[in-house]
């Protein structure tokens, strides 16, 4: 419970250097589901059905999604023919998730803990020899599930979909479970997947692009990006953009050891320093630092990126404890997720990831208890 709060622990210890009280009292709000979630899911630990609750999530998430593209065709009838005619198919994903009100990379980190989990009830539901309906239905949700992620099409989450999927492969086959059955199911699912994806680069072929030439577009810019023509159409997605902010946000840091600028005062401090530092691009469009472990340094000083890294890593302890593949590809997906973007800072990335971990430890809390019975019987 102390790991899950820690984030809130140390805005509290650390409360004394925001510059505005009340800026202070506001990032502590946002961040107290980090105590309440612990508080009352780990203190009921013996009531979590884990399986359960995450196999409806899949289900009910996967629902929403079909809703939101139905509500999209039917809203947004001009920005589908555009998309149809292979016109801006850049902003696609963006438009989308827009629409549901999210930011794109924080839907797709949702999608991709779904679609992994899918996957797994996909073996599960071969492995025990469930009825041939709902095979179809588990393998319907999970081909569905990855279409959702190729729709809103962010790299981080398709680089974490496809781990996400190894390590399910990797953990069903140490499981005991027919290899033949495994080998021919896991054919049957790259055939499909590859597929889907071979017919959306079809449809989309700004995709090649976006994961070659965009992602790796001026790199000699880092730091210069207002020597780009027109910055924010030719790099506003690019990695040169991300390690600018990176380069400007470890310089702050540095200045600021070893207490950091102050839970409420990191964003405006970056963007004074954008200012300070001429880069105008950034400036004018005021990026925060899209690095979790940066951004608690920038805030905090030298205890923030340990914090932030026994926060992330104690969802992968849980995992790697419990032999769990989707426990372990969610620390996976959190933790590469906020490698290139900062999800602590929002207060559905804090939900999100503060239910789930204590979702997560109170499973581990009950297979602890289960082992230590089955050892006293002996």
């Amino acid at each position: 419970m102390a790991c899950i709060a820690s984030p809130v622990l140390l805005e509290l210890l650390l409360f004394w250097n925001n510059d505005s009280f009340a800026k202070g009292l506001k990032a502590i709000e946002k961040s107290t589901s980090l105590v309440v979630f612990p508080l009352f899911v780990i203190g009921n630990y013996q009531r979590v059905k884990f399986l359960k609750i995450i196999e409806n999530y899949v289900i009910a998430t996967t629902a929403i999604m079909f809703f939101f593209m139905i509500r999209f065709i039917n809203v947004f009838p001009d920005l589908v023919t555009k998309y149809l005619n292979r016109i801006d198919l850049w902003e696609m994903g963006y438009k989308f998730a827009d629409s549901i009100g999210i930011h794109a990379p924080a839907l797709n980190m949702h999608l991709a803990f779904v679609t992994v989990c899918a996957l797994y009830f996909v073996f599960e539901s071969f492995k025990n020899q469930q009825k041939i309906g709902l095979k179809i239905i588990n393998l319907g949700v999970f081909l569905a599930s990855f279409f959702f992620v190729l729709l809103v099409n962010t790299r981080m989450a398709l680089f974490n979909v496809l781990a996400g999927f190894l390590i399910v492969f990797f953990y069903e086959i140490r499981s005991k479970f027919n290899l033949k059955k495994i080998v021919l199911t896991g054919i049957a699912i790259v055939v499909l997947l590859g597929g889907i994806l071979f017919l959306f680069v079809q449809k989309n072929p700004y995709m090649k692009e976006k994961y070659s030439s965009v992602t790796f577009a001026y790199m000699d810019k880092v730091g210069k990006l207002d020597e780009i023509d027109h910055p924010e159409i030719k790099v506003f997605n690019s990695l040169v953009t991300r390690l600018s902010i990176w380069k400007s946000a470890w310089e702050l840091s540095l200045k600021n050891l070893p207490f950091g600028v102050g839970a409420s005062d990191g964003k405006p401090e970056l963007n004074k320093y954008y200012k300070v530092t001429n880069q105008q691009f950034l400036a004018k469009y005021e990026f925060p630092t899209h690095n979790q472990f940066l951004d608690f340094l920038l805030k905090f000083g030298i205890l923030g990126p340990l914090v932030a890294a026994l926060y992330i890593f104690t969802i992968g302890y849980l995992g790697y404890d419990l032999k769990n593949a989707m426990i372990l590809s969610f620390f996976l997906i959190f933790f590469t997720s906020n490698v290139v973007d900062d999800f602590l800072l929002s207060f559905d990335g804090i939900a999100f990831s503060g239910l789930w971990s204590s979702i997560f430890a109170s499973y581990w809390l009950q297979q602890k208890f289960t082992l230590d019975k089955a050892k006293q019987a002996v």
